[in-house]
């Protein structure tokens, strides 16, 4: 890694990239929620990659961008089965029931599990502060778990939306290396690029999907396909390559404030008191782990 990269360098272009990836992700989980309207949770990740694809393949064309190493390809095959078709398909599924600013909650949790990754591979220490601010993060996504429904049972769709924060945190970590090497957008082009591929699989059906659906429906795919996917990426990408993994993250506790209020003004959802209480408890745990909780490597 190259140590210049590992110093913080917030200036103007980092900060604007932080700012435009925290809007874009942010409107994502309704993006998501108008999407699943009309479409299947596997049609909307394939259309949203597919749209992104051909958006970030046209630029590639014109300017003539590289194709990657080959000892290269299985590491960033890897990072892009995970880090974009399992986290969407899965993140999908699991807000066909889960509303948008839960869903963004959950995965806000990120952060912390980039720690906890980081400490076991990285030997990264964690302060005592870090491992209370990972109980009280992992405690509030416990009441959003167990406490949606008003009962005391743990809910499955909550449970898959934080196997995606699993998913985005090896994904960032996994991705760090490459960026010393590749720049961001080429590490999100080779990143998504091979999501897609993998998603093609679940393509059955699509175009029927696609003449059938409503246009707003259709609109919101293109949407989050091209501004919260492609462009989302490629600003997280830089944002990654110029901070380290850690202070970088701690910018994504801001993405559930952008998700309640693009919910409540795209789709009217309002979270239930119980979930602003576990995502109150999660962002809480980031803090704690990313302000207070580091240590050294």
């Amino acid at each position: 890694m190259n140590a210049a990269a590992e110093q913080p360098k917030l200036d103007l272009k980092t900060l604007t990239a932080v700012i435009v990836t925290i809007l874009s992700w942010g409107s994502a989980f309704a993006g998501i929620r108008a999407a699943l309207a009309a479409y299947s949770p596997a049609h909307v990740a394939l259309l949203r990659y597919g749209t992104a694809s051909v958006a970030l393949a046209v630029y590639a064309v014109v300017t003539g961008m590289k194709l990657p190493a080959l000892k290269d390809v299985p590491g960033l095959a890897g990072i892009g089965l995970l880090g974009i078709a399992f986290y969407n398909v899965a993140l999908n599924y699991g807000q066909t029931v889960v509303p948008a600013a839960t869903a963004s909650f959950l995965i806000a949790s990120a952060p912390v599990w980039m720690a906890v990754i980081a400490y076991f591979l990285y030997n990264e220490r964690l302060r005592m502060w870090g491992w209370v601010g990972s109980a009280v993060s992992f405690a509030g996504v416990a009441v959003i778990a167990m406490g949606r429904s008003g009962r005391l049972q743990v809910e499955l769709h909550a449970l898959i939306i934080l196997s995606c924060a699993l998913a985005t945190a090896i994904y960032s970590l996994g991705q760090k290396r490459f960026l010393a090497k590749y720049s961001a957008l080429q590490c999100t082009a080779y990143a998504i690029w091979f999501g897609t591929l993998c998603m093609l699989p679940l393509g059955s059906g699509v175009a029927a999907a696609v003449a059938a659906a409503p246009a707003t429906a259709t609109l919101s795919v293109l949407y989050i396909g091209i501004v919260p996917g492609a462009l989302g990426y490629v600003t997280w990408s830089y944002a990654l390559s110029r901070l380290p993994a850690s202070v970088a993250g701690t910018f994504l506790y801001l993405v559930p404030a952008m998700a309640l209020l693009t919910g409540w003004v795209w789709l009217r959802e309002v979270p239930s008191p119980v979930s602003l209480v576990g995502g109150g408890l999660v962002l809480a745990g980031v803090v704690l782990v990313n302000q207070l909780g580091k240590g050294k490597r």
